[in-house]
């Protein structure tokens, strides 16, 4: 049943949209007429930082805000700032680049970074990329476990991190890490822990004049680290050239205004924090909102009262969060200017988007993109009508489809409306990635007969929206993270207790999915509480609390193929009550009951 509709009206406007003419601006738009937003780079070519912030450095912008730090100290009578304009935050950034360059670090090395929103981190990332050097985050709540794995893919050559994360999930795995040469740890001085050097004492010595490094379009900039339901994740590389989807999809999709005092509340060590958090504010030259401390329902109220943010960009687990929190809370502040606000990382329920109606006086806007897209495809938009619970619609440069793939290996489109498929993109936009690395396969296998296939299943009503039906594979998404159920299982099976583990994700209402793992043990170890209280230990060790299991279920057995694959598919069904569908490949021994 189609959902009801939230009509937008241009008297409903409180700042006219960029975006207003849906039909005609996609049929009049090319990338090839986007704002070129490296123009006066010395010597041309396109880089992310230079456009960023150099030219806002350099122009009228200079003395503007870009980045306001909200403290995690902010005591309750009042919220603690910090501001860095963009002439502040470039003098900091080619100061790092000199760090780099006195290190040896240069053109496609690689620079990770391991910490919390902080300025430390913005700096590495914008001066790592002003040096032609790949950036590549990695989500502060990590376990060692994905930090040595993502580390070791990614062949880092620089890590900057914090001394409490270097001692607790860096330091006993470094002599396993070979490409590792240099530890920059943003909180200690030279000498101060051995085998690493201080980010401010190296920053303190650096000149705060460097040259950007020449690099073009197609010149690496970003890795991203994305789960699949096999192997080892999967390092998506990206571009400099992205710089042009990050400005588009800021102007169209987020609706930025020079004026705005924007928030994304994601953090930049997954794709969303970097693109939207990172890049796509900058790039616009408005000023971001960066808060230091995990998600307060109280204190995300009183940062967009308080910092009058007018481009709110947030994940559904957050909603739901503030929704569970009560309108009390939010009708206790105010937020006169805040005008738009979107949501992204899973599906976004209906009732999410009617509470933002109710409670903010604004719709919530969902938009859909991936990791490997590296920018927003499709999206509900500030000028255009609202179907709560959709996805929204393409975006101008981005032309969807929903096909069907068939046992030979072919695809066919699916014209009809309301039907089920998997949704498929026509490559040619900017942030594509170009690469998954050391995995030329795996990339090829994600493109069939010129289309890129995205693994999620859809369908497209008759007026152009799309709808989220659910993944086309194994991955789970918690909280908006991607999560791949092999690297979970992998470290359950490591556990001397355990014998064989499956991984699958169950609903819940506040973060999407659990990461929810059936266990058969080894004889001799009890299916107890003890041994229940181990296992969930040594998970949340090795991984992190972010992608350890919630939930562990002792059983005798494991569903296999006769090839021997364990049958995720069939434990989720059997787990949510849900059909089975063929099971003829099943050996005829050891199903789980």
């Amino acid at each position: 049943m189609m959902s009801a509709l939230i009509r937008k009206r241009p008297q409903d406007w409180r700042v006219r949209p960029n975006f207003t003419d849906y039909d005609d601006t996609r049929a009049d738009f090319s990338w090839g007429s986007v704002p070129r937003v490296c123009d006066g780079m010395p010597g041309g070519g396109c880089n992310i930082a230079y456009a960023a912030v150099d030219r806002h450095a350099r122009g009228p912008a200079a003395a503007h805000t870009a980045l306001r730090f909200v403290s995690a100290d902010s005591a309750d009578e009042g919220l603690v700032t910090r501001d860095l304009t963009y002439a502040e935050l470039a003098g900091l950034t080619m100061r790092f680049t000199n760090v780099l360059r006195s290190l040896g670090v240069g053109k496609g090395d690689r620079v990770f970074t391991f910490m919390n929103r902080c300025p430390e981190l913005y700096v590495t990332i914008l001066g790592a990329l002003r040096n032609g050097s790949v950036v590549c985050p990695l989500f502060s709540a990590f376990g060692p476990e994905p930090v040595e794995t993502r580390l070791a893919l990614g062949q880092a050559q620089v890590l900057v991190t914090t001394r409490a994360l270097y001692e607790r999930k860096v330091a006993a795995i470094r002599d396993r890490l070979p490409s590792l040469e240099h530890v920059v740890l943003i909180d200690v001085d030279d000498g101060e822990q051995p085998g690493t050097q201080g980010f401010w004492t190296s920053m303190g010595a650096a000149s705060d004049h460097a040259p950007v490094t020449h690099t073009t379009a197609d010149d690496p900039a970003l890795l991203h680290f994305t789960s699949g339901t096999t192997g080892t994740p999967k390092g998506a590389l990206h571009v400099h050239g992205a710089a042009a989807m990050h400005y588009v999809t800021g102007l169209y999709a987020l609706d930025l205004h020079a004026d705005d005092i924007y928030w994304c509340t994601a953090d930049p060590g997954w794709v969303t924090g970097m693109s939207y958090g990172v890049i796509a504010p900058l790039l616009h030259g408005v000023t971001s909102v960066v808060d230091e401390a995990d998600f307060d329902a109280q204190r995300w109220y009183r940062i967009l009262d308080a910092q009058a943010v007018t481009v709110w960009y947030t994940a559904p687990t957050a909603l739901r969060m503030l929704i569970k929190a009560g309108p009390e809370l939010a009708a206790a502040h105010r937020f006169p200017r805040l005008r738009f606000v979107a949501s992204v990382g899973e599906p976004l329920n209906a009732e999410a988007v009617w509470w933002g109606e109710r409670v903010l006086g604004l719709p919530i806007h969902d938009n859909w993109w991936q990791t490997e897209t590296g920018g927003i495809m499709i999206a509900n938009t500030p000028a255009f009508d609202v179907k709560p619970g959709s996805m929204g619609r393409p975006l101008p440069g981005v032309d969807a489809c929903v096909i069907r793939r068939h046992d030979d290996g072919t695809i066919s489109v699916i014209d009809e409306p309301d039907v089920e498929g998997e949704l498929a993109l026509t490559p040619g936009w900017p942030s594509m990635f170009r690469a998954y690395i050391n995995a030329e396969e795996r990339y090829r296998d994600c493109f069939v007969d010129g289309l890129y296939l995205t693994g999620d299943l859809v369908r497209r009503d008759a007026d152009g929206y799309f709808w989220f039906v659910g993944r086309a594979d194994d991955v789970i998404k918690s909280a908006g993270h991607l999560i791949g159920p092999f690297e979970v299982e992998n470290a359950l099976t490591d556990h001397p207790a355990v014998a064989e583990a499956a991984v699958i994700g169950v609903p819940d209402p506040t973060v999407g999915e659990v990461v929810k793992a059936f266990v058969t043990l080894k004889d001799g170890f009890p299916a107890d509480e003890d041994t229940m209280r181990s296992l969930m230990a040594h998970a949340r060790r090795r991984l992190g609390a972010a992608v350890a299991p919630k939930i562990i279920e002792f059983t005798d057995a494991l569903p296999h193929t006769r090839s021997g694959k364990i049958m995720r598919r069939l434990l989720k069904a059997r787990e949510l009550g849900l059909p089975e569908g063929d099971t003829s490949t099943m050996e005829t021994t050891g199903a789980a009951s």
